[in-house]
């Protein structure tokens, strides 16, 4: 791990309340999908009890020619500075850190529950192995209350038809709130609709991503479809 200064180049809203952040990539900066960073704002206007610093995903997979971020945004002095901040500017990272990374046994399949903004890394997971060809079978349950609120939904599904073995099975959980329609999958995560895409569901690594509510009840569901806590990884976003 090290400690680098890196520029502010873009700003792009993916969502309703969601916006990615795109930073240069230093050429000696490595890390894999499914990793974070630190990102420090230095000298910023204005703080808050929280600090300066926030630990993101890195969202954007390693072939990529930027560092990307991506996050809800909420009233906290780090988000206000970050949507304002010119373009140019410049940020510390320190990285990459974590272990929430795709398993090596290619045989095994890989099944993400992302909810929310926890499909940070298993988009940079799934973008990086559809361009590295891998093997893997990979599920993505990806969690929210709308199709408004969904990040990257049409760059996730438009990937199905580069990887023959890749899934996506977005779900609605508040589609009385949205102005759009759906047909897709609608409720909550269940064995029950686990099994309609999985045909033995205790073969799979089972990755976890999202608030940390919903990574507890999720587990607790993967373990009442009889998945044992060794087939299973989870990273929280505590949402700040």
């Amino acid at each position: 791990m090290a400690t680098y200064k890196i520029k502010l180049q873009d700003r792009q809203v993916v969502a309703q309340d969601t916006i990615s952040f795109f930073f240069e990539k230093p050429s000696n900066f490595t890390f894999k999908p499914g990793q974070f960073g630190e990102f420090t704002l230095i000298n910023p206007p204005e703080t808050d009890s929280e600090g300066n610093g926030r630990a993101f995903t890195i969202a954007s997979p390693p072939s990529a020619e930027q560092i990307m971020i991506t996050t809800r945004l909420r009233d906290t002095a780090f988000k206000r500075v970050m949507q304002r901040i010119p373009l140019g500017t410049e940020v510390t990272l320190d990285g990459p850190h974590g272990a929430f990374t795709l398993h090596h046994k290619q045989t095994t399949p890989a099944v993400f529950i992302a909810g929310g903004i926890g499909i940070t890394p298993a988009r940079s997971i799934i973008l990086q192995a559809v361009h590295d060809k891998l093997p893997h079978t990979i599920y993505l349950f990806y969690a929210n209350h709308t199709p408004e609120t969904t990040a990257f939904l049409d760059e996730l599904q438009a990937l199905e038809n580069q990887k023959s073995n890749l899934k996506i099975i977005p779900i609605m959980t508040s589609m009385h709130q949205s102005q759009q329609t759906w047909k897709g999958e609608k409720g909550h995560l269940d064995c029950a609709m686990l099994s309609r895409y999985i045909d033995e569901l205790s073969e799979p690594i089972y990755y976890i991503s999202g608030p940390p509510s919903m990574v507890a009840a999720t587990q607790q569901m993967l373990n009442a479809c009889g998945i044992d806590d060794d087939n299973i990884r989870a990273e929280e976003f505590p949402g700040y």
